[in-house]
């Protein structure tokens, strides 16, 4: 296995459910690929998850373990990839301390990805300072290991352009260039659409095929999906373009030929929806069973699922310890030495 070691990939999710199909195609596929060939990082963000969860702390712990055992399930190598708990890293949070003295109030208020989630949280003025100020905790996230490659959906884009200006920021204040600014990479599935049509697959929303789900949800799940509600009869012409049934099968149907084959079918008319997702139910069934036996047998041993977190985090607080005693020396901070 080849390594590019100056390559250092930072990746990860937020232990507030189990992951699903969005968060395969927009980035677990990825990592499984990019572990083989990159220093590759994946973050448990439980801190994150705490700035909307604060009254709810058991269910990111609970969590924490579940998006373990999906990583796990669908092929992420511990002994390749590094996996670890951003509570844990202590360097984070100092990172973050000093970062945001490098950010206006004002250009996080109007960071994107902010404005939009505090409106479908419903925030409205009752915004938490945590979650205002979660942009620059995610800049320590990325920082911390001197990530130079971040996988994101488009969504997040923000996210990482705001890491660079704080980067640029800091290096040039303190007239060093010990931080580095990090690429995003873009999947070419940035997202899923939910089951019932609406723009995203989320957790929150209650619109999303697991990758945990038993055989039987999936079933249920497609049935109920959302198609092309003109589609009121077989012999009707359908309309393929913003389908759900047929997003799903054009990122996880390997048969492209047959799933054009469908839509052509479904464009002309004489094809039922029922039909499609029968054949969709078989797709996904297909994919999921192999990660649901696998994460049977990961979650028979928690002990030593928790021992490959306990290990990634002690990695990651050695590889946080030089970055931050690099970010000290910049900043005349290393009083002792």
């Amino acid at each position: 296995m080849t390594k590019h070691p100056k390559d250092i990939i930072l990746t990860g999710d937020r232990p507030t459910g189990p992951l699903h199909l969005g968060h395969f195609v927009g980035s677990l596929k990825n990592r499984v690929q990019m572990q083989e060939t990159y220093q590759q990082f994946i973050i448990i963000a439980d801190a994150q998850a705490l700035t909307d969860n604060a009254d709810n702390p058991m269910k990111v712990r609970e969590n924490v373990l579940e998006v373990a055992l999906d990583y796990l399930a669908v092929g992420i190598d511990p002994l390749k990839s590094t996996i670890f708990i951003q509570s844990l890293v202590p360097q984070i949070a100092e990172l973050t301390q000093y970062y945001l003295n490098l950010v206006t109030w004002n250009r996080l208020k109007h960071n994107p990805t902010v404005k939009q989630e505090i409106v479908q949280k419903g925030y409205g003025e009752s915004v938490p300072a945590g979650f205002m100020v979660y942009p620059v905790s995610q800049a320590a996230d990325i920082t911390v290991v001197k990530a130079t490659i971040v996988p994101v959906g488009e969504d997040q884009l923000p996210m990482v352009e705001q890491t660079n200006e704080i980067v640029r920021h800091f290096n040039r204040i303190y007239k060093t260039d010990v931080l580095v600014e990090a690429k995003a990479i873009i999947p070419k599935f940035s997202r899923l659409p939910g089951i019932d049509g609406k723009a995203k697959m989320s957790k929150s929303l209650g619109n999303a095929i697991f990758l945990s789900d038993s055989a039987d949800a999936v079933v249920k799940k497609v049935k109920g999906m959302y198609t092309d509600p003109n589609h009121l009869k077989v012999e009707d012409p359908g309309q393929v373009e913003g389908n759900p049934v047929f997003e799903y099968l054009d990122a996880f149907d390997p048969d492209t030929a047959k799933v054009q084959e469908l839509k052509d079918h479904y464009t002309r008319g004489g094809l039922g929806d029922s039909v499609v997702k029968k054949y969709l139910t078989e797709v996904l069934q297909s994919f999921l069973e192999p990660i649901r036996q696998r994460r049977a047998i990961f979650a028979q041993d928690k002990a030593a699922v928790w021992d490959i977190l306990k290990k990634g985090t002690e990695r990651t607080c050695d590889v946080g310890a030089q970055t931050l005693s690099d970010v000290r020396k910049a900043m005349c901070l290393d009083y002792f030495g």
